[in-house]
């Protein structure tokens, strides 16, 4: 389960461990590496993900969430699509 407000973004659940995973907003649902790798300069990074058993990641200054509909999880070290959640 993904939650979201103005200032922050949360994952209750667990994921499979790994390195250099990022947390990515994007305009729309994407569910694998090529299309990751075609949209990414769309999207918006928000942070590391340092916790593979739930987080919670505070939104950067400035960045809206409603102008996105879909939070990324993605492992920068391996271009490798790791999860996703629509969220409108």
């Amino acid at each position: 389960m993904v939650y979201l407000s103005n200032d922050a973004i949360s994952m209750q659940g667990k994921l499979a461990p790994g390195p250099d995973y990022q947390l990515y907003l994007s305009h729309q649902f994407i569910d694998n590496e090529k299309d990751f790798l075609s949209y990414k300069g769309t999207m918006q990074r928000i942070a590391e993900v340092r916790s593979f058993n739930g987080f919670k990641i505070r939104v950067p200054q400035g960045v809206n969430i409603s102008e996105y509909n879909t939070v990324i999880i993605w492992c920068e070290s391996f271009n490798e699509f790791i999860t996703a959640a629509r969220y409108q």
